[in-house]
């Protein structure tokens, strides 16, 4: 839940116009955040396919008409959250 809660309070607090493109189901939302973790694990065990997927993912977005200069900011409340959860331990 802290996950959850965290990267959506960060990222919009860094970039309060993400929250016109964040108008899913919590469900949704729940889901996109609970990816960000393994994803960064990933990119330790898989680097080059995790380039490939994260363009990919990227692509996507522009086919979404999301800006680009969302993008920073939302891996930056990521790297807060992963940072914070790496502090508590």
């Amino acid at each position: 839940g802290i996950v959850r809660r965290e990267v959506y309070e960060k990222f919009f607090a860094l970039a309060p116009a993400g929250q016109e493109f964040f108008k899913q189901s919590t469900t949704r939302l729940h889901f996109i955040a609970d990816k960000f973790v393994p994803l960064t694990l990933d990119m330790y065990r898989d680097p080059k396919r995790m380039v490939q997927d994260l363009s990919a993912l990227g692509l996507r977005h522009v086919g979404y008409s999301v800006p680009t200069d969302l993008c920073g900011p939302f891996v930056t409340a990521c790297v807060q959250v992963i940072r914070m959860l790496i502090d508590n331990e």
